[in-house]
Parts: C-alpha cells; sequence; structure tokens
C-alpha cells in the first residue's frame, strides 16, 4: 500500500520527545514500518515476525487515523510493527536503549529476534536496554501491541468500546501512538531524577538515580537563568543515588502567564572527569492549600480551567506536530483560560513543556475509564501506570495536581471499591508531597485535597443558586449527597457548562437543551461563568470543552480548531477577577 504524503527519508514529529531530561546522542525511529493486523492474536503461533509484515504505516500515528496511512477503525485484537534501524559504530561498547512515548496497551518488543521485555499500559513511557541485543550494523525491531477495550481489565479513557464513536467517547488507538527513538548511554548513566523547588528557602533540591556502578562517583548541578550560572552544588554518589540543594543567587519565580524558567545540567563524574550529562529546566514555584483556594506562590489563583481531551480530526491521540500541542494552549489562553484539565488521557510530555513554557496550569490524569474499580483487581491494573504517570511528569511545574480518576460511577449496579480510590490517593501522595492531588474527580471522593463537583446545569440562575449560600458560609452545594461528604477543602466546579452549539448540525452531542441563538449561546456562557467567578468560596473552574471532537459538539473550538465564538467576548468574561482574588 501508499501513504499517501509520505516520504521514506521524512521523519514524522522529529522533535526530541524527552524535553526534560536531553542528551546528544540518540535517534528518532519514526517513519514507514511494516505493519499488520492481527485479529486472532496468532502472531506469535504463526510466527509472523519471521517474514515480511503485509502493509505499511506511519509511526508514530495509530492504524485508526488517517496519518498513519491504515485508517481502520474496526476493533483489533493486536497490531505488529517491524523495521530495520542501524547502529553508529560510535555506540558500539556504550549502552544502547529503546524508547517507546506510548504504546496501546500490552506490547511486547523484540530486537533482532529475541525478546527485549514487555509492558502495559496504554498512555506511559517505557524503554528496554538493547545492549546485549543489538550488533554493528542493520538491526531490526519488532512489536506487538495487543488492546481490548472492552475488557474491563484495562483503562481506556475516552476511546469508544462500540464500533462507532457515540455521546463522549471517540475513535479507538491502538498500538504506537508516540515516538518510538534509540538513545546511546555511558555504561554508567544518570537514570533519572527529581526536581523540588523550594521558593521560599531559595533553593532547588534535586534528587539524582543510576544505573551501573556509581558508587565513589559524583554528581554536579548547576542552575542557570538566561544563560548566567545562578547556583552549583557537587556531592559524592554512595549506592545509585544522591540527594542535594543548589542554593539560588537570583529568584525568578513561575507563576500563571510569567513563567521563568532556570536551565538544569546535571554531570556524572568519576575521578573529576564527565561521564554522562544531561540537559533540564525548572521552574520555582510552590502549590500550597489555602481555605477556599489554591495558592500559587503563597497567592490566590482562581484556576480559569478547561477541559482538553487531546484529540486531533486527522491523527486522534496524536498530534500532527509539535506546533499543533503549543497552539491548543495558545487558542485556550486566547479565550482567557490559564489552564486545563487534561481528562481522560496522560498527555505527552512534549505538551507538558509547552504549557511549562507559556505559563499554563494542568491537572495531570489519566484514563480510567473502562477500568472495573469494584473489586481490589482494579487497583493491580491501575496503580502501575499511574505511578509511571506520576514518576515519568513529576518536574512539570506546570503540573499543579494529580487527578487519577474521573466520575467513577457504579457498574450494572456495583459501586466502586473504595479501597482502591484510597490506596491511590495514599499512594500518589506519598511519592509527591508537594501538590493537592483528587481522588476522582466529580464522584464519588473518598479521600481528596480538593472537593470538586461537575454540574451541567444549563440555566445560569438555577446554577447560580445552588451555590449561593456557600458565599456567606452557609450549606455547601454537594452532589451525591449519600456518596460523599465535604470536609472543608478548597471547593472545585470541575466540570461545568457543554453547551451544545452547533448550527445546521442537528445530529451531534452536547448537554442540556441547545441554545436558539448565538447570542442565547453567549448570555448562558456568560451567566454561568460568572457564577462562579463571584463566589468567593469557589477556588476555580473548569468549561467543557475546548474544541469540538468528532459527534461532541460542545467546544469554543471546532474540531480543526477554528473559532465558533468572538474569541475576545469569551476572554472578556473568562479573564474578570476573581471573587478570591480580590
Amino acid at each position: 500500500m501508499s501513504i499517501q504524503g509520505s516520504k521514506e527519508n521524512v521523519i514524522p514529529r522529529p522533535e526530541y520527545p524527552r524535553p526534560q531530561m536531553v542528551r546528544d546522542s540518540w535517534i528518532n525511529l519514526n517513519g514507514i514500518w511494516e505493519f499488520e493486523i492481527d485479529h486472532g492474536k496468532s502472531g506469535r503461533a504463526r510466527k509472523i515476525y519471521e517474514r515480511k509484515l503485509e502493509s505499511k504505516i506511519l509511526v508514530p500515528f495509530c492504524p485508526e487515523s488517517k496519518l498513519s496511512g491504515i485508517e481502520y477503525k474496526d476493533f483489533m485484537a493486536a497490531v505488529w510493527y517491524k523495521r530495520e534501524f542501524d547502529i553508529p559504530d560510535e555506540w558500539m561498547g556504550k549502552r544502547v536503549l529503546i524508547h517507546f512515548g506510548a504504546v496501546d496497551y500490552e506490547t511486547e518488543v523484540w530486537i533482532n529476534g529475541v525478546s527485549a521485555g514487555k509492558h502495559r499500559g496504554g498512555y506511559t513511557s517505557f524503554s528496554f536496554d538493547i545492549t546485549g541485543l543489538i550488533k554493528p550494523g542493520t538491526n531490526v525491531v519488532v512489536v506487538c501491541a495487543e488492546d481490548d477495550v472492552r475488557s474491563g481489565l484495562q483503562p481506556k479513557g475516552k476511546q469508544s468500546s462500540e464500533y462507532y464513536s457515540h455521546g463522549c467517547d471517540y475513535t479507538r488507538t491502538t498500538g504506537i501512538w508516540q515516538t518510538v527513538w534509540l538513545e546511546c548511554v555511558p555504561q554508567e548513566y544518570i537514570s533519572s531524577f527529581k526536581i523540588i523547588p523550594d521558593p521560599e528557602n531559595e533553593c532547588v533540591y534535586i534528587e539524582t538515580y543510576f544505573e551501573g556502578d556509581t558508587d565513589g562517583y559524583t554528581i554536579e548541578g548547576t542552575a542557570l537563568y538566561d544563560g548566567k550560572k545562578v547556583g552549583y552544588e557537587k556531592v559524592s554518589i554512595g549506592g545509585k543515588t544522591a540527594r542535594f540543594c543548589i542554593k539560588l543567587s537570583e529568584i525568578h519565580l513561575w507563576e500563571p502567564g510569567s513563567p521563568e524558567l532556570y536551565d538544569l545540567e546535571l554531570v556524572l563524574c568519576k575521578d573529576e572527569e564527565p561521564v554522562d550529562s544531561v540537559k533540564s529546566y525548572f521552574g520555582l514555584r510552590s502549590v500550597i492549600l489555602g481555605k477556599n483556594a489554591i495558592l500559587i506562590n503563597g497567592k490566590p489563583v482562581f484556576q480559569r480551567l478547561v477541559l482538553d481531551q487531546g484529540f486531533y480530526p486527522d491523527g486522534i491521540y496524536t498530534a500532527p506536530s509539535d506546533e499543533d500541542l503549543k497552539r491548543d494552549i495558545e487558542i485556550s489562553m486566547e479565550l482567557g483560560f490559564n489552564g486545563a484539565r487534561l481528562h481522560q488521557k496522560v498527555f505527552e510530555p512534549r505538551f507538558l513543556y509547552w504549557a511549562d513554557k507559556l505559563g499554563y496550569l494542568v491537572w495531570g490524569e489519566y484514563g480510567s475509564w473502562g477500568l472495573n474499580i469494584t473489586t481490589p483487581m482494579g487497583l493491580e491494573r491501575f496503580l502501575p501506570e499511574w505511578l509511571e504517570a506520576v514518576e515519568r511528569d513529576f518536574n512539570h511545574p506546570s503540573i499543579i495536581g494529580w487527578c487519577p480518576f474521573n466520575e467513577t460511577w457504579d457498574l450494572n449496579g456495583t459501586r466502586q471499591d473504595d479501597e482502591v480510590l484510597r490506596i491511590v490517593y495514599n499512594v500518589t501522595k506519598a511519592i509527591d508531597k508537594t501538590r493537592p492531588v483528587i481522588d476522582t474527580s466529580g464522584n464519588f471522593h473518598v479521600a481528596t485535597d480538593v472537593f470538586d463537583i461537575h454540574d451541567y446545569e444549563q440555566n445560569p440562575e438555577v446554577f447560580r443558586a445552588k451555590f449561593e449560600p456557600m458565599k456567606n458560609g452557609g450549606e455547601v452545594y454537594v452532589t451525591f449527597p449519600d456518596r460523599q461528604k465535604y470536609q472543608g477543602q478548597p471547593y472545585f466546579v470541575s466540570e461545568y457548562g457543554g453547551i451544545w452549539w452547533s448550527p445546521g448540525n442537528d445530529k451531534g452531542w452536547g448537554y442540556g437543551q441547545r441554545p436558539a441563538s448565538e447570542q442565547e449561546f453567549m448570555e448562558r456562557y456568560k451567566g454561568l461563568t460568572e457564577a462562579l467567578l463571584s463566589n468567593p468560596a469557589i477556588c476555580g473552574f473548569c468549561y467543557t470543552q475546548l474544541y469540538d471532537i468528532e459527534q461532541e459538539v460542545n467546544g469554543l473550538y471546532t474540531y480543526d480548531r477554528k473559532p465558533k465564538f468572538d474569541v475576545k467576548a469569551i476572554y472578556a468574561i473568562n479573564s474578570q477577577k476573581a471573587a478570591i482574588e480580590e
């Protein structure tokens, strides 16, 4: 088959895929791969990896997408990929890692016919050390991904479990959907690190982790601002980890819309000689819970958020370009939003990079829908990948909170296992004590730092009346009061609006009764939004949603990101001073 618009020597998504941990020695494996659908999951038995696969695909786009060249929309039990790659001569004798940004859902990777490893989870990055499997010159990588969104045993997010997209579920993603790449590292190298900013004490803490025998080595950390050295520390390594503090001679805070960033260089040394080095960056900011607000650098910031689900008309889960990721943030900010809920999906690091660079607040979430959490089995399936997401994205200053679950509805009359939510909350807090955690957005709360609710009431006066008693310390509006209890946390209306607006399209889907005119839409939007901005007991809102997705037509932009309304008028409503900011 031919892939329209693609060329063998053109690499899609060519940018460096891991912007918070940069090395120079890497090779992008995106591009044309051999591909085959394995409906019966019999490929291993048939050893299809030993022959040429029957078609071609453009990686990193999923086979459901137009950009992949396949555009197959039915369920696929398993898919196979295969391609050759060359190892540079200068890489031999060092370690070689193969990285996958994300593959949905259960993956096995072979190098030159030998299994390099397996990974379960459709949203997080993983890698394998393939040093012992490669040879000089040309090598072969084979990937098999199995996917079953109807099993109840895997989180699917907003991927439809029916043949057609319906309601608020959309086209599925199967297999590779983020960049595949090779990296060359020394025998002893920096494997990961955590950055913990401390603006109150004018410093930043670094926790570094290593592979190889680094006992007796040293690690150097240098902080720079605008190219100027503003902090340095060097410590000895005992075992495979080291912790140190870099005092900063200049203080520049990372704040919404004013994203001051420092550069960070880490160098691993043996006997004063550099062995490995990585480049990164960080933002100096704190996130603290106040009585009625979430404080950023000690100041109450009303969270004017919008729901962003990370779907693209031609790429489905995968943005066609890095610029498209950046542009989604820019069009949100043009409407007066200062952040987003990254909804029912773990967004790729390049999106978070742009959020860091643009000063955009985000909640790190997960595609929890589709997973049965009525028994402890849900924990076994959920927790490992969720922890991978938290660990991978820990260093992004734009992430100001974690929310592992969304609307944990009863399943066939069986309630959620509350202990699944409680354990996930407690483990998340143990890993990251610097951010608030919402156990499940909307319902049903078990243990949460922020109390959030979802309400799609379309009448502004009725909507406002629900929250009015809270202004003077009166009764707090709680959805499902028989299932969850408000306990004095900051109060967040994390889904509202969803106003159905698509002129000439009466087959679309949205919340409530459609407005009769654009003027009626604007009046409704204004009334709903001002009801939340003006209430001193509310710390933020999240409007549903930024853009239309397939049949869901309640976006402020169309699916191809064209404005549906006067951008300046929406901006004027959203940017009004909130009660908690006065």
